[in-house]
């Protein structure tokens, strides 16, 4: 049976002791970093080699390929992307030419990646950028302005669907607040939450309806001052689940990130407990694997659903569709030289 984690792997190819682990331990997807991309064919060997250990041949493949300085697959094999922070000055400029930008990135990068058989892209980041929000967002976030998050963040994920491949929001409830980088220590956002909910939940209210969604570890005072939010129960069923509306099946942000203490047994107990769908391990180092599988469950009841119907969104790209065309549209709507 399959079980409620995301794993990654070491290098560019499954070593004998992934293919058993995978075989054995039935991870519900698999993430991939640049340690593991090298050319399409290499890509597509390796997401066909994940499928064929775990015997699922719709088992989701992930990647962050947002643009900008998170992109794992580069030049010269793929096209190099703005970051989201382009579409948000060029919609404060021309509204409708930065919307249709941001679809057109998410369609193009979902081209990319269709074709090496990732089927999931952690984008878009619908995080509210603030004056002082830590380098590690900054112009990942399309926008200070909550609405035009909304709005650019709406057509990245339609552009991706559109392609074949799941967007994921990202990070629920909001990280624009950090100061600090989750990925070396635990933010704390001061804000009450009557000011995360006219800012922050915003973008995320507006994309509800999206079937897959991340969490941030941040521990927001306001809501339960003593747990990071991807393992705070009142965080998850109160806020993702109550307050933003959200029913899609919810991964943590990945755990091997320092701003979660304690094994790793106890970061994704933790974490199923507090009612995330799946956990997200990324590094591929396999003793932190083993622990992981060791814990969380089975897909069931609910989170089985929810991934369920997940997976049933991926569609058949347009055939038709001009990538040549796009770029030259992308290009001209953003000035790009990087496409």
């Amino acid at each position: 049976m399959t079980k409620a984690f995301v794993s990654g792997c070491a290098g560019l190819t499954l070593t004998r002791s992934e293919i058993d682990f995978f075989r054995q331990e039935d991870p519900w997807g698999l993430i991939l970093f640049a340690r593991n991309i090298d050319t399409p064919q290499q890509v597509r060997e390796l997401t066909a080699a994940f499928r064929e250990a775990v015997g699922r041949e719709d088992a989701p493949v992930l990647v962050d390929q947002e643009g900008g300085r998170v992109q794992r697959l580069k030049p010269p094999h793929w096209p190099k992307y703005p970051a989201p922070k382009t579409y948000g000055d060029l919609y404060d400029q021309d509204a409708a030419a930065g919307q249709r930008a941001a679809w057109l990135a998410g369609r193009l990068i979902a081209d990319d990646l269709y074709h090496v058989g990732i089927t999931v892209d952690c984008l878009p980041c619908l995080d509210v950028r603030f004056p002082d929000t830590v380098d590690a967002i900054g112009d990942r976030a399309f926008s200070q302005d909550p609405e035009v998050v909304a709005t650019l963040g709406k057509a990245m994920a339609e552009g991706s669907l559109a392609g074949g491949v799941l967007p994921v929001i990202k990070h629920i409830p909001g990280h624009g607040r950090a100061r600090v980088d989750s990925h070396l220590e635990l933010p704390r956002v001061e804000a009450a939450i009557s000011s995360l909910e006219s800012v922050d939940f915003r973008p995320f209210k507006a994309l509800s309806d999206v079937s897959l969604g991340m969490t941030a570890h941040i521990v927001y005072e306001g809501i339960d001052p003593d747990t990071a939010g991807t393992q705070s129960a009142k965080v998850i069923q109160e806020i993702i689940r109550g307050e933003i509306g959200f029913d899609g099946c919810l991964m943590s942000d990945d755990i091997s990130m320092k701003a979660l203490g304690g094994s790793f047994e106890d970061r994704s107990g933790k974490i199923i407990e507090a009612g995330c769908d799946i956990v997200l391990h990324c590094n591929g180092d396999m003793d932190e694997m083993i622990a992981v599988a060791k814990v969380v469950p089975e897909l069931a009841g609910e989170a089985m659903r929810r991934c369920e119907k997940a997976l049933s969104g991926i569609q058949v790209p347009d055939l038709e569709f001009d990538r040549l065309a796009a770029f030259e549209e992308f290009h001209t709507l953003t000035g790009w030289q990087g496409v």
